[in-house]
């Protein structure tokens, strides 16, 4: 992976990672059911090229709690914090409720909220901090793990302290969010296609962290099948995914299927389609030269 990797890793390391985010974003109290409160709502900031995505509740197994004593105060800092729409000014909002309501029991869609925040401003340490915390207070939060899935793996840099630590952190949220997210319900009020959207989604986020922790092993045969559905599943398919999925198949011979994914990225219009492009030329001259390998 060298500077081309590079290249499409800052880019996408924010943007490109909310295509399905807002979907599975809008966290809601566990107890909203029981006290009377709206879902929280999460800031949607979705690429240029992109269409605005429907909006569903949180996708989760877990139960409703029983509600715990809120003050005036904290109720009023948490319709705040729901209310804002600025990500600058939402994570200001956020930080400050959780440092002063530490034990509230909004932490899980304050958490979950601020995992996706910290994405969308490019804060990526604190987005694995606190979604770590989400995780460990919400283990069915399939959303939030498929988020960590991907992002992990996209952002190790050359000055990422533990690697491989953070590859197998990577993998198996990505593992978890895929065996999960399928046995999850649909909530009441939800269409069935708007809550299929958002399910395909998130597997399509955790396959293709899966596939990229492959991809960073060099274990390209592995990374294929994860990356293929990854493309598959998603609505709106990511163009680093086709990159992968090319790159992938370039370094199993399997030169084909290299210049098909390849040319699939070049054509969606962004910061990806001249990598791309070179990716599929360079799979061409190969194929001239080398056999290909048997699928």
């Amino acid at each position: 992976m060298n500077g081309t990797y590079r290249q499409w890793a800052r880019v996408v390391a924010v943007g490109g990672l909310f295509l399905g985010v807002s979907m599975l974003a809008n966290a809601q109290s566990p107890q909203s059911g029981q006290s009377g409160q709206q879902p929280a709502q999460q800031p949607t900031q979705q690429p240029a090229d992109k269409d605005k995505k429907p909006e569903v509740k949180d996708l989760t197994l877990d139960g409703a709690a029983k509600p715990a004593p809120v003050n005036a105060e904290e109720e009023a800092a948490y319709k705040a914090f729901l209310a804002e729409t600025d990500p600058a000014k939402k994570v200001t909002l956020g930080e400050a409720f959780m440092q002063k309501y530490p034990e509230s029991r909004y932490r899980p869609p304050i958490y979950s909220s601020m995992t996706s925040l910290y994405l969308q401003t490019n804060q990526i340490q604190k987005m694995e901090e606190i979604g770590d915390k989400e995780v460990a207070l919400n283990p069915s939060d399939v959303q939030v793990m498929a988020i960590l899935a991907q992002t992990l793996p996209r952002a190790l840099n050359a000055n990422t302290p533990s690697p491989e630590k953070e590859l197998a952190k990577a993998e198996g949220y990505a593992k978890r969010a895929i065996e999960m997210t399928p046995t999850i319900p649909k909530p009441e009020g939800i269409a069935d296609d708007v809550f299929a959207k958002a399910k395909n989604q998130t597997l399509a986020m955790a396959h293709s962290g899966l596939g990229l922790v492959y991809v960073r092993r060099g274990k390209f045969a592995d990374a294929i099948p994860e990356l293929d559905q990854a493309v598959k599943v998603d609505p709106s398919p990511d163009p680093v995914n086709f990159y992968l999925l090319g790159l992938s198949n370039k370094n199993t011979s399997h030169f084909d299927d290299a210049i098909v994914a390849f040319n699939k990225c070049a054509a969606i219009p962004g910061a990806m389609a001249n990598p791309c492009k070179t990716g599929a030329e360079e799979a061409k001259k190969l194929s001239s030269t080398q056999l290909s390998a048997p699928k």
